[in-house]
């Protein structure tokens, strides 16, 4: 769907999906949904590519498989273009290669297509506000798949890697492992939620991590946390 780009201070979403009925629920939901407007639909990811240029999104709600150019390698170019626009990508409950393609694309984390709708609206708030969304099952999943290539994780080399950070970065790096939000570290640290926001921009850059969500996999390979 084409469209004008407005100013206005609502989250704007773009929904891609090639099922309609998928999309038709969602929009539904998300336009009864005080502070959102979906901006736009795509039924594949050369569609969404071309929304986002032109409808500027701020979330993109992203199917992974999709015919034609799927989810991830339209999760990978709008990211690398629009660094600005944030996609959550949808999946089913068995996660697989598509999972960790769409994270190594910069996807800003994962939803499951069972989503209850309070907790899709959440999730959209949160990564708009620049937070990621990796909830407790998805996370368990992730590390699963993730486990036989992880290997055994050595002290000295969660030492290593995370020699840079300070104490504080420290446990806020076990904290995102754990799959908090930046509101949950803030309330468990007794932190400002900008704190923890600063803490969080600097563990990432010390890391050489993009996202929240490659941070959490990080997190299991240095065995900072356990799965």
């Amino acid at each position: 769907m084409g469209g004008s780009v407005t100013v206005t201070d609502d989250i704007r979403v773009l929904l891609v999906d090639d099922q309609e009925l998928v999309r038709y629920g969602f929009r539904l939901m998300l336009e009864a949904t005080d502070g959102m407007v979906v901006v736009g639909e795509a039924d594949d990811g050369a569609g969404a590519i071309g929304a986002v240029e032109r409808l500027q999104p701020d979330v993109v709600l992203m199917d992974v498989r999709m015919p034609g150019v799927g989810g991830i390698e339209a999760t990978r170019q709008i990211t690398s273009r629009h660094p600005d626009t944030r996609v959550l990508v949808l999946t089913t409950y068995d996660l697989d290669e598509y999972a960790f393609g769409a994270l190594h694309a910069g996807a800003a984390g994962f939803l499951l297509k069972d989503t209850r709708p309070d907790g899709l609206v959440a999730a959209i708030r949160a990564v708009h506000a620049g937070d990621a969304v990796v909830s407790p099952r998805i996370t368990a999943k992730l590390i699963e798949a993730a486990a036989p290539h992880l290997g055994s994780p050595r002290e000295e080399d969660a030492d290593d890697a995370l020699s840079a950070l300070t104490a504080r970065e420290r446990e806020i790096f076990v904290l995102i492992g754990r799959g908090l939000t930046n509101s949950e570290i803030a309330a468990s640290l007794y932190l400002s939620d900008s704190t923890v926001k600063a803490h969080v921009g600097r563990v990432l850059f010390k890391l050489d991590l993009r996202n929240r969500v490659e941070a959490v996999i990080r997190a299991y390979e240095l065995g900072v946390v356990g799965a």
